[in-house]
């Protein structure tokens, strides 16, 4: 094995890693839901009975003169001699002291030297990504009513099923995973700010886009407009990583399409703007899209982007609390059963292309897979697409 498959197969394992880690994470939050929503009643009522107890005892009026120092002292010492102290600082380093143990933790839980990651974005970026199909593959039945649609195995590179996976579509916002692809190759501040400007915030307003809901003269960090870009699918977002990473919007189109002939895939797909804006010289295929994907999740920064549920903006003067932005499709789809986990997604929609998304998911065995489906005649309609493919390849594990 060379150097080049020791580094491709060690951004397998960290992924898998990741995985496993967002799988369980979302697991124990499903799994508080759905007690709070059965246990909320019950524990209100013996919250209420308690209170009158304590009052009527004269009990709630000793506790409730000790000094809250007192208590923030009591409580630390307790746990201090229990389980150590625990710190986060703010750059969102989690510090675990006990005994003679400690551990410092990165809060997406890997540890990776700088050296190793430049080492794996160095082969992502000059990867070549492809799929194909087998004697195996199969046509997509009709329970998927998405006129476009593919289902990759990426742990053989093999097509699963598909339908008119090579005919050219109007890719719709599904175009933001190639920008913020482009971009996070090009970025190395992510708390940089970029100022928005009149002319970016009215783009999208002017094509009739989303926005992420970012003002004129805003001081946005240069995280907030990824974030911004794929969550809510702001084309302000879109519109503003691409002028602060290339100057204007133009120039920025010719590296995603100088990116997609380095995946091999300029035969097939071209981008006229960075936001999925409806043209006919901006189309891609189902299959291209994929492989699209594909290259943004071996990307760490567009994998964290692309898995975030909600995220909420930095504080600025136009929005003291932040903006609180959310993926839909991923919130819509995590209770499904799809026998496995949706990890990533990106939804579109124009009316040329219909409802549209490219999702990456893993099946309960850790087999991951690549699915994009174009021209649902709803949202929902295409997420039940998504859900449709992923159940009826999904394995279970070993």
């Amino acid at each position: 094995m060379d150097q080049t498959e020791n580094i491709e197969e060690a951004a397998r394992v960290r992924r898998m890693q990741r995985i496993k880690e967002m799988q369980e994470k979302k697991r124990k939050q499903m799994l508080f839901r759905k007690c709070v929503k059965k246990f909320a009643p019950l524990v209100a009522g013996a919250a209420a009975l308690l209170l009158i107890i304590l009052i009527g005892s004269g009990i709630f009026r000793q506790v409730t003169n000790k000094t809250d120092g007192d208590e923030k002292q009591e409580n630390q010492e307790q746990y201090d001699g229990e389980a150590g102290s625990v710190e986060v600082n703010d750059s969102n380093v989690v510090s675990v002291t006990g005994g003679n143990q400690s551990l410092t933790e990165k809060d997406n839980g890997e540890e990776e030297s700088g050296k190793d990651e430049a080492a794996v974005q160095a082969v992502s970026q000059n990867k070549h990504y492809s799929a194909s199909t087998t004697d195996s593959t199969i046509s997509i039945g009709e329970e998927v009513m998405s006129s476009y649609g593919i289902l990759i195995d990426l742990s053989n590179d093999t097509i699963l099923a598909q339908r008119g996976s090579k005919t050219k579509i109007n890719p719709a916002s599904m175009t933001k995973i190639l920008t913020a692809l482009v971009a996070a190759e090009h970025v190395e501040d992510l708390d940089d700010t970029f100022t928005m400007t009149l002319e970016i915030t009215d783009y999208g307003y002017i094509n009739d886009c989303s926005s992420a809901g970012f003002a004129e003269d805003e001081k946005v960090t240069v995280r907030d407009l990824f974030y911004g870009t794929i969550l809510p699918s702001g084309a302000d977002a879109a519109v503003a990583l691409a002028t602060y990473v290339a100057g204007d919007q133009d120039t920025f189109v010719k590296m995603m399409n100088d990116k997609l002939a380095q995946l091999g895939l300029s035969d097939t797909a071209h981008m006229t703007n960075c936001v999925g804006i409806y043209d006919e010289e901006h189309y891609c295929t189902a299959y291209d899209m994929a492989m699209i994907l594909e290259a943004a999740i071996d990307n760490e920064l567009c994998r964290e982007v692309l898995s975030a549920h909600t995220y909420t903006t930095s504080k600025t003067e136009q929005h003291p609390e932040g903006i609180t932005i959310s993926n839909w499709f991923l919130r819509r789809i995590e209770d499904k059963d799809t026998g496995g986990e949706v990890i990533c997604a990106k939804t579109g929609y124009v009316v040329q292309s219909g409802n549209c998304a490219a999702s990456y998911g893993v099946d309960m065995a850790g087999k991951e897979y690549i699915c994009v489906t174009a021209d649902a005649h709803s949202a929902w309609r295409c997420i039940y697409d998504h859900v449709e493919l992923y159940k009826q390849f999904a394995t279970l594990p070993s």
